[in-house]
């Protein structure tokens, strides 16, 4: 079985942009569906312009977030575009869109249209708050949901200023929630025959993904607090600085562990210390243990503390930098790094590939049946040509007014 039969047959017209939206299409894309992107023909998606850095005129950002997909440049707002919208929404499985709540209804594409025009569509709706309530109206953004849902309090050094996530974890989750909700939405649908809409939104993933946190504080009224590496119910379980100034991570998430780590640190003169016997201790005397470990880390560099502690059963690893990831032996291993032509940039390109595998894959899903970003409108006429009743001159014309723009 090829890769492309997961979802072959499947069409997704993707009216979504920036991270969350685009971040479960090309999900869907990886898993041999069909994505249409429909974008502004004045500009694109927004992301295109988001750098530096770019590569020749693409923004990286954009690079990373929408393979596998075809772009159609198209103006919705113009009578002619809406028409050809509506087409392709009864010719697609799957509506996909990330306006404010609100918006498309008011331009005839909310979901009572539409599945007027399809029984079967299956029309996901993402958003900042949800498609009601008293934040409804306004934009969404993952700095601003993170902040709202909590996560950026408990993000940070202990002692010192909340934090952002390193990379949009709010959005690129609730992409990964919607992505399952579709596939969900697609299994019902062969048992019923209709679609449903599916709402998403930032701050209710940010919520959901509090997980123990939220239960420590719903259950018992604990509130969480900052711990910078560390954490508030395992301990040690936190980074050290190395003699060379790297940091290493290490997490003793049992008292099997624990012991490992001291007889391997030869500090055994823990293990007849009652204050660090089980883990409920080692949390209670948390500043005294950690600054014995901290001064005993300094003692050797990373390499030698990575010797040390292969085999030996608990987890460990190095902070790295970037490089330092994507040069890692077990990442290489795991052949994490798509490479594509891309015919605008004129050489090949290098993004983060999918992190799963299926079984009866007949090649390694990073290096087979994959398409690059999309060029603006690079789709235009091809999509247009084949799903719609438009000729090349039609096509022609409307590119003449404005309304597409043809990239190829």
């Amino acid at each position: 079985m090829d890769k492309s039969t997961l979802l072959s047959g499947v069409r997704v017209l993707d009216l979504t942009r920036i991270l969350a939206g685009p971040y479960a299409t090309m999900i869907l894309g990886d898993m041999g569906a069909e994505v249409i992107k429909i974008e502004n023909p004045n500009g694109g998606d927004d992301t295109r312009t988001w750098g530096p850095p770019y590569m020749g005129t693409e923004s990286t950002y954009f690079l990373s977030i929408n393979r596998n997909k075809k772009s159609v440049a198209l103006n919705m707002k113009h009578k002619e575009g809406a028409r050809i919208i509506r087409t392709l929404v009864r010719k697609s499985d799957i509506l996909m869109e990330n306006f404010v709540p609100g918006k498309l209804d008011s331009m005839g594409f909310g979901y009572g249209e539409m599945q007027k025009l399809n029984k079967g569509l299956i029309y996901c709706s993402l958003s900042g708050y949800g498609s009601d309530g008293p934040y409804a109206g306004r934009a969404g953004y993952d700095v601003i949901a993170s902040s709202i849902g909590g996560l950026n309090h408990i993000t940070g050094p202990e002692n010192g200023d909340p934090c952002r996530v390193g990379v949009a974890l709010t959005d690129i989750s609730t992409g990964l929630y919607a992505h399952g909700a579709v596939l969900g939405a697609l299994l019902q649908r062969e048992k019923t025959g209709f679609g449903q809409k599916i709402e998403c939104n930032l701050l209710s993933t940010q919520v959901a993904l509090l997980s123990h946190i939220a239960s420590a504080y719903l259950n018992v009224g604990v509130d969480a607090k900052r711990w910078g590496t560390g954490h508030a119910n395992i301990v040690p379980y936190q980074a050290f600085l190395t003699k060379d100034n790297q940091y290493l991570t290490i997490g003793a998430g049992n008292n099997k562990h624990f012991v490992s780590l001291c007889k391997l640190m030869e500090l055994e003169w823990l293990l007849k210390e009652a204050q660090f016997a089980t883990n409920e201790s080692r949390v209670m005397n948390r500043k005294e243990l950690i600054a014995i470990l901290k001064k005993k880390f300094l003692e050797k560099s990373i390499s030698e503390w990575l010797e040390v502690l292969e085999g030996s059963g608990f987890p460990y690893g190095p902070i790295n930098n970037i490089e330092q990831a994507f040069n890692d032996e077990q990442v290489q291993h795991n052949r994490m790094v798509m490479e594509m032509d891309h015919p605008g940039i004129g050489s090949k390109i290098k993004v983060a590939g999918p992190p799963v595998r299926y079984s009866e894959h007949s090649s390694h899903p990073t290096i087979s049946n994959s398409s690059h970003p999309p060029l603006l409108g690079e789709h235009s006429r091809e999509v247009l040509c084949e799903l719609t009743d438009l000729s090349s001159s039609d096509i022609d014309e409307l590119v003449k007014a404005g309304v597409v723009l043809d990239g190829a």
